[in-house]
């Protein structure tokens, strides 16, 4: 059966979204069509908004309210200036923050390394750190790209252009989850923990 273009193009659209297959996809255009228009008018609206008053931190690359300039994180006096934690995308920002532990400020790089994808160095936030660096004033870098190839590539990439520098360049421990079994750990997962292995005090 034939859908009208607009329900077609609505299908394709929403189809680009990560995790939305074919079917989902249409699910979602038909509810939409069916709901009220509160619901389609409000999500329209909140789509234009995403676009239009939506910006990136001119220092941390973090998301803030366009003409702001400078994010919530970075205009707070009360953050520690010399820590800097260095995470993949911005909800890596919301996940760190949520934990209410740390006090410093982020850069965030909106992607790693991917040779395979051809995303190399310049692609990403890379050249903008290294001259948050440079100018000093930092005494410790947090790398808190993701445990996967690419976020590890990418970490070891930057430790390697922060060699000339005298900071100091640590990476989030990894191992055992809180409440896991040992029996179901993968063996990447056991080996990582048993290396960075910690004394009880």
């Amino acid at each position: 059966m034939l859908l009208p273009e607009p329900i077609e193009s609505l299908i394709t659209a929403l189809e680009r979204l990560p995790g939305i297959g074919p079917k989902t996809a249409s699910r979602l255009a038909f509810f939409l069509l069916r709901a009220p228009e509160e619901v389609s008018g409000g999500l329209a609206e909140s789509l234009t908004d995403i676009k239009n008053k939506v910006a990136l931190c001119q220092e941390c690359f973090n998301i803030t309210v366009a003409g702001e300039g400078r994010c919530e994180v970075c205009r707070d006096p009360q953050r520690e200036g010399d820590l800097l934690c260095v995470v993949e995308e911005p909800l890596d920002v919301v996940a760190l923050e949520r934990i209410g532990v740390y006090r410093g400020k982020y850069h965030v790089l909106h992607g790693v390394l991917s040779p395979i994808e051809g995303v190399g160095p310049d692609d990403i936030k890379i050249k903008p750190f290294l001259q948050r660096v440079q100018k000093g004033g930092i005494r410790e870098v947090i790398l808190a790209t993701n445990p996967s190839m690419e976020g590890d590539a990418t970490a070891l990439y930057l430790r390697q252009q922060l060699l000339p520098t005298a900071v100091r360049v640590t990476r989030l421990a990894r191992g055992l989850p809180v409440g896991g079994d040992l029996e179901y750990a993968d063996e990447s997962t056991l080996l990582r923990a048993l290396t960075g292995r910690q004394e009880l005090s």
